[in-house]
């Protein structure tokens, strides 16, 4: 499997860079739509494949079921003509997971992001059941996602190999950071699009077939993500190395902060206003977000990357 080859499953070929976009929200932390709505154009005109609403990256889990429901609504309606646009739809109940799915596949999104249910322990039996009734509840295409550290769950390569076989199932985002999994995977379940999610993994990834990558480094820098996903289409190996060595530095410089907070501190260095985190969730402080441009001048002095 190249890594522009979707698995025979996934109706939507899905490929490339799907940045986790964020949520943007205004001083009060209510949801800018406009805002919203501008950063996905901002990542579509900077040649990503797709965009991902509501990840980790667009705090879904402070949301209200409205506000979720209607930021898909915003960005289907900013970039669904141009890009195919996956919704974050999951939740801990598998009750809200479908209420959440009804509502994304209504806005015209193009394919369903399950996240492992979090909080409660779920095993194996539990989760495949999940991901069935999930997927008898919609027809658009539903792709599993995995990511242990903040979850508390994951799926078991046993549950994965029952997932796979549910109709309407047709891929997984991973980011379990597990690359034997990762290959393991790949080689079982040619027909899964498989999306790896984590960035210090992306070249890794694309060099064992992983279809595209689902990066919150690609939030701010899309720029370089693309790249990385050319070079290692193309098969330059020496190329996507060195890209591969920015992500890591540019999320190393984005982690000095707040939890998660790093993206938007970095787009608006870029001149692009988000808005804060939602709370409990802090934004980088004046004197953090002065050490990221410090940090991102001396590590870029490109015209693309150049802080505004």
């Amino acid at each position: 499997m190249s890594a522009d080859d979707p698995g025979a499953d996934d109706p939507l070929g899905l490929h490339g860079v799907v940045p986790p976009m964020i949520t943007a929200f205004d001083e009060d932390e209510s949801i800018d739509e406009a805002a919203t709505a501008n950063h996905a154009r901002f990542l579509v005109d900077r040649g990503v494949h797709g965009v991902f609403a509501l990840g980790t990256n667009g705090e879904f889990p402070l949301l209200t079921a409205e506000e979720r429901d209607r930021v898909v609504e915003v960005v289907v309606d900013a970039v669904g003509d141009e890009v195919p646009v996956l919704a974050g739809v999951g939740a801990e109940s598998t009750r809200e997971t479908i209420e959440r799915a009804h509502a994304a596949e209504m806005a015209g999104a193009d394919g369903l992001v399950v996240v492992v249910p979090y909080y409660f322990p779920v095993d194996d039996d539990g989760l495949v059941e999940h991901y069935r009734r999930v997927a008898d509840a919609v027809d658009t295409p539903v792709y599993a996602y995995t990511f242990p550290d903040m979850t508390g769950n994951e799926i078991s390569p046993a549950a994965l190999d029952r997932i796979a076989e549910i109709e309407g199932i047709a891929g997984l985002k991973d980011t379990s950071e597990d690359v034997v999994q990762m290959e393991r995977c790949l080689r079982e379940h040619p027909e899964f699009t498989y999306l790896v999610g984590a960035n210090r993994l992306a070249h890794a990834g694309l060099s064992l077939g992983c279809d595209g990558a689902v990066l919150s480094v690609a939030n701010a820098f899309p720029e370089i993500a693309v790249e990385l996903y050319e070079a290692a289409r193309a098969g330059d190996d020496e190329r996507a190395r060195e890209l591969q060595g920015d992500l890591s530095d540019l999320l190393d410089a984005m982690q000095q902060g707040p939890f998660l907070a790093g993206v938007k501190a970095a787009l608006d260095l870029r001149g692009f206003d988000v808005g804060p985190m939602r709370s409990p969730l802090r934004s980088f402080s004046d004197d953090q977000k002065t050490a990221l441009q410090d940090t991102l001048i001396d590590l870029y002095d490109d015209d693309k990357l150049r802080v505004e």
